[in-house]
């Protein structure tokens, strides 16, 4: 994480990796420069033993309002030492990281920025942000984070949000299981960040074994699922983290990770 970044911050404290989306004054837009520079952080920090979770969040009022649409209209430059990213990239990096990420939304979520916010693991959220997908109203359609919203939340209410361009309160988005809580504004690192420390203090092997096979048996059918769920628990089982937190249990004490 040693890299020059044009458009994120990068910060690591406590085992926490914090990555913030840094052009406020554009609402923090995505484009292949930060989508080269989040792919960036994310595989040192998937290297790095000592990063247990990351937080994804924006700068200023906006979490992000989206794609850069001076670069899909052709114009602006993306001048960086990191190589840019695609958006198909930047998600299956998320998705194959194995540590938990955590979105920290502090503003809107609109367009590409709600498809990265819906990527993240977990979102917890300033009660005065919107969620949307506004691309309809510039003639353009959420493609790509189309696989993101459907998987969750229901057909019926991601057609209306894609077909309507219309922005829902966090309250309506946690109802419909785009969020998992909302919080008030001034709460809103204090709540995430007691959470990042939650997730840290599980074990690391068994949270990238448990992630990776969750979002590589979702698209399965039932019965190929549960076959390799159960190679998957046996994987864990295997795990000198396991044979810990099983005898840490047994012992009444608290189990001592060794990531292995």
């Amino acid at each position: 994480m040693t890299a020059s970044y044009q458009s994120i911050l990068c910060e690591r404290e406590e085992g926490i990796v914090t990555l913030t989306l840094n052009r406020p004054e554009k609402r923090n837009p995505i484009g292949p420069k930060s989508l080269g520079e989040l792919v960036h952080a994310l595989e040192a920090a998937k290297a790095d033993a000592e990063s247990r979770v990351i937080l994804i969040t924006g700068a200023g009022k906006t979490f992000s309002a989206g794609g850069d649409l001076s670069m899909l209209a052709g114009s602006g430059q993306d001048e960086s030492e990191v190589p840019p990213a695609s958006l198909v990239k930047m998600l299956t990096t998320m998705h194959s990281l194995g540590k938990p990420i955590i979105a920290m939304v502090n503003g809107h979520a609109l367009a590409g920025g709600l498809g990265l916010m819906v990527a993240c693991d977990l979102v917890v959220a300033s009660d005065a942000a919107t969620f949307g997908t506004t691309e309809i109203k510039v003639g353009l359609w959420p493609m790509m984070i189309t696989a993101e919203i459907t998987r969750n939340i229901g057909r019926k209410k991601a057609l209306e949000l894609m077909l309507t361009g219309k922005r829902i309160d966090a309250i309506e988005a946690e109802r419909i299981g785009l969020i998992n809580q909302h919080v008030p504004a001034e709460e809103l690192r204090t709540t995430t960040r007691a959470l990042a420390a939650q997730l840290a203090a599980q074990s690391p092997c068994t949270l990238a074994k448990g992630l990776r096979s969750f979002y590589a048996t979702q698209d399965m059918e039932f019965e190929g699922a549960l076959t390799a769920l159960e190679a998957g628990l046996a994987d864990v089982l295997a795990t000198e983290d396991a044979r810990e937190g099983l005898m840490a249990f047994l012992q009444k004490r608290k189990p001592n990770w060794k990531g292995r």
